[in-house]
């Protein structure tokens, strides 16, 4: 489960040096925080245009919303291609926050599963353009390379495996089910989510209800199966959870150079 804490945290995907290690020189790293908390705040501004225009947006809109000029926003980004993996992290970030305390809540089956699932709803509610840009995979008319969606969508099937592996055994059942239910699972929520996000055509706690049926009647079933019959509405003998570091501030990542 460390690649799931690394990728959280790191700055892998921009290929610049983190900021959070001091560099020795007390003015370098005053302009790395700096370009951090700017680039932070143009993240935050794309934000914002992005609720105004959509996926269609482009940096002219970020510019704006941030109230600067183009050239001034790409002496903190590289290209299209560097704010669209800002917002992937900010995304990242966004999502887990709210993911991972539900997963590892100490709840009775059928309430973890639920707000689980309300934490996952309530991420692309609030910012449905944000989970439609990075789900196209393109910025500004510009393909991108990285999958965003893809990589969250692995790594909480990857989290889910490592949950209902830890459940399995402790019931004495095979846990070697518990990596293609955990991407039956995970594939199900997100197409369910994206099918919602399109469709609106109920609230979100329905949905989340709908899939918290469904979810726990074929955790139900498989466990009845083996003999074990649980209380849905009970916590179990042993709560397991995610193993997770539970830091979230990879952050922004800056370049080096003068502030602006």
């Amino acid at each position: 489960m460390d690649n799931m804490a690394d990728r959280v945290n790191s700055s892998s995907r921009s290929g610049r040096k983190s900021g959070n290690e001091p560099s020795g020189d007390a003015r370098r790293d005053r302009w790395r925080k700096h370009r951090i908390a700017r680039r932070a705040e143009f993240v935050d501004a794309a934000l914002r245009a992005l609720d105004e225009h959509g996926p269609d947006m482009g940096m002219e809109h970020v510019a704006a919303a941030a109230g600067v000029t183009k050239p001034v926003l790409y002496r903190h980004f590289d290209d299209k291609a560097d704010l669209y993996l800002a917002l992937g992290h900010r995304g990242t970030e966004i999502l887990f926050q709210r993911l991972l305390p539900a997963i590892n809540a100490e709840l009775a089956p059928m309430p973890r599963i639920r707000m689980a699932l309300d934490a996952f709803f309530s991420v692309i509610e609030q910012y449905p353009n944000l989970y439609r840009l990075l789900a196209r995979k393109s910025f500004a008319d510009r393909p991108v390379d990285a999958d965003v969606v893809a990589e969250d969508k692995q790594l909480i099937a990857t989290a889910l495996t490592a949950l209902l592996g830890d459940y399995m055994r402790m019931l004495n059942m095979d846990s070697g089910a518990a990596e293609p239910w955990a991407h039956g699972i995970v594939g199900m929520v997100q197409s369910t989510g994206e099918w919602w996000l399109d469709k609106r055509t109920m609230s979100r706690d329905s949905v989340v209800e709908y899939l918290t049926q469904i979810i726990w009647a074929a955790i139900d079933g498989l466990t009845r199966q083996h003999g074990v019959a649980l209380d849905p509405h009970s916590p179990l003998d042993a709560d397991k959870v995610v193993p997770l570091k539970k830091a979230m501030d990879h952050g922004q990542h800056e370049q080096t150079g003068e502030p602006s």
